[in-house]
């Protein structure tokens, strides 16, 4: 079975095509959203709603966001062990496979996962580990914008149209410009920003908040910062709802208030809603359009729910965006219908998705000035951004010196004529026969495919002898055997059965309800004991009932707070 997953910075969602449509699988709680947040309790993992709960109460054994670290050989350390991003991604993947396979009563064994237009190489192969180590084959990595195009595109249009995606997630802002005509669904361009989404918009709250109350963020303990963050998200939800917002909150033993208008919001997130203003218009710009040639503005991801987004699009674009798919839900219904492509459902058959390469992929090469000097570190393009894949280009280079014995090929992706302000992908080294002789010239060729991921070839024209190099892993890559014994470790760790997921939710929902509300804290306990209780007892009706009951009492201790 193939599923489409949504791997979100702050969410992530999973579904099917059933040859109906996609169809989303709720979790253990009943939610189509699991937040993208895992946390250790002892030798068990918890992912999900459990996890959020311990980001207050254990924030040195809980992890979250790491979805911006993918790529990187950045750790996290929960509780003495060691997490890179690839393998907290995939504890978060099983935790939607098992929900998917309770659903479906049947093993997933491929899946389609989504990731922002603008990953690199590099985070694009730690996606593809990370569903390795949750014990699935990536079947195709789509990029975010495309699959909510593909899922508006599909359902809702019918003819020819110019389609320009906003997709403001946790994490990542992406762009994408898409032409639907006669089944087909074609990226002309394709811009964006890793390090921009809704947890920028809540630093600045934040920092406003420590700016206003004169408290320094950097000397609250973890546990006090973890819930300042999340009565924060709340806040911000808040203004987005109301306009205006009062936040009181008990810090470091002193309580505190703050109160914020949308309109002060909106003046902090400004220089935010600059940088989304650029990669729109570089879209715009590379597909050769005015915003008058664009005929819808569809806006997707939990971030576009603040109304300064929506304000921004209409003023630059000219056009109140759609809003009729649920915005968080529109990446992974699209994820679901590109795994049903892979799958030839049959609704589906005539459909031809095509998308684009986001940036520049190219080498680095010495310039010749008038004196005949050779001044290195120049950056040669050979796939320009926004080229339609799969593709293949090449280009021609020669040595510097006829002596020379070593061809050394950086590879690069970026849009800087300098090498070192580009991000370095690897590097070739090429043996050269100083008695080769013939024109002196090599060819590069480099293939790019759907998926991302990047074939350099080198060819020596003087002999024909064809190089079928694979591209020197970056540092920060897991190989094969790495990604096999981290999965080993990954597989030691106990997981909850998904039955029980429910009852450790809310218990770490008490608990950090206790932490927060001191006033209440008998109550809480005397709750959470009795549910103890009742859980040894493993009567299922029992429990069933009293979790009913402790959750209500804290919806009613926190409203009343």
């Amino acid at each position: 079975m193939i599923v489409g997953i949504d791997l979100g910075t702050t969410h992530s969602l999973i579904g099917v095509h059933d040859g109906h449509g996609g169809r989303l699988f709720p979790n253990a709680h009943g939610e189509l959203l699991t937040p993208s947040v895992v946390s250790l309790d002892g030798d068990t993992v918890l992912v999900g709603q459990a996890a959020r709960e311990r980001l207050v109460t254990h924030p040195e054994l809980t992890a979250a966001t790491f979805k911006r670290q993918m790529g990187t050989d950045h750790e996290s350390t929960l509780g003495g062990r060691r997490f890179r991003p690839e393998e907290l991604s995939a504890l978060v993947l099983r935790s939607l496979i098992a929900d998917a396979e309770s659903a479906l009563g049947e093993k997933v064994t491929e899946a389609v996962i989504s990731v922002p237009a603008y990953f690199s190489d590099a985070q694009r192969k730690a996606t593809r580990a990370a569903g390795e180590l949750a014990g699935i084959r990536v079947e195709r990595l789509i990029n975010e914008p495309t699959a909510a195009a593909l899922a508006y595109g599909l359902r809702d249009r019918e003819g020819e149209g110019r389609v320009l995606v906003l997709d403001l997630g946790g994490g990542t802002f992406d762009v994408s410009l898409l032409e639907l005509f006669d089944g087909v669904v074609e990226v002309h361009a394709s811009a964006g920003d890793t390090f921009l989404g809704g947890e920028d918009f809540l630093e600045v709250l934040l920092q406003a908040f420590a700016t206003d109350t004169k408290t320094d963020l950097k000397r609250l303990p973890a546990s006090e910062l973890a819930r300042l963050r999340q009565q924060m998200e709340a806040f911000k939800q808040g203004l987005s709802t109301h306009g205006d917002n009062r936040l009181q909150i008990q810090l470091l033993d002193a309580s505190m208030e703050w109160s914020c208008t949308a309109e002060r919001f909106e003046t902090l997130a400004a220089p935010l809603l600059q940088r989304m203003r650029l990669p729109i218009e570089r879209a715009l710009r590379d597909a050769r359009l005015v915003p008058g040639d664009i005929d819808d503005v569809v806006l997707v991801g939990g971030a576009v729910r603040m109304p300064m987004v929506g304000r921004l699009a209409t003023r630059l674009l000219g056009r109140l965006p759609l809003r009729h798919i649920h915005p968080d839900q529109a990446i992974a219904l699209g994820a679901t219908l590109a795994a049903g492509l892979k799958d030839r459902a049959i609704d589906l058959d005539e459909v031809v998705l095509t998308d684009v390469c986001p940036y520049t992929l190219g080498i680095d090469v010495s310039r010749v000035d008038e004196r005949g000097r050779y001044h290195p570190g120049y950056f040669l393009p050979v796939i320009p951004r926004n080229s339609v894949v799969p593709i293949s280009r090449e280009q021609s280079i020669s040595p510097v010196s006829d002596k020379q014995k070593v061809l050394s090929i950086g590879v690069y992706q970026g849009e800087h004529p300098v090498v070192e302000r580009n991000i370095a992908l690897g590097r070739l080294e090429i043996p050269v026969d100083p008695t080769r002789g013939g024109d002196g010239s090599f060819r590069v060729r480099f293939t790019y495919d759907v998926d991302g991921l990047l074939q350099v070839e080198i060819t020596d024209t003087s002999n024909g002898h064809r190089h079928d190099l694979v591209l020197q892993r970056n540092e920060s890559a897991l190989d094969t055997a790495q990604i096999q014994t981290r999965l080993a470790a990954l597989q030691a760790l106990k997981v909850h059965p998904r039955e029980h997921l429910p009852n450790v939710a809310l218990m770490a929902r008490a608990e950090r309800v206790y932490a927060e509300y001191m006033d209440n804290r008998d109550h809480v306990q005397a709750w959470l004991a009795q549910f103890r209780s009742t859980l040894e007892s493993q009567d299922t009706a029992r429990i069933s009932e009293q979790r009913d009951a402790f959750t209500a009492a804290l919806d009613a201790l926190e409203a009343e707070s």
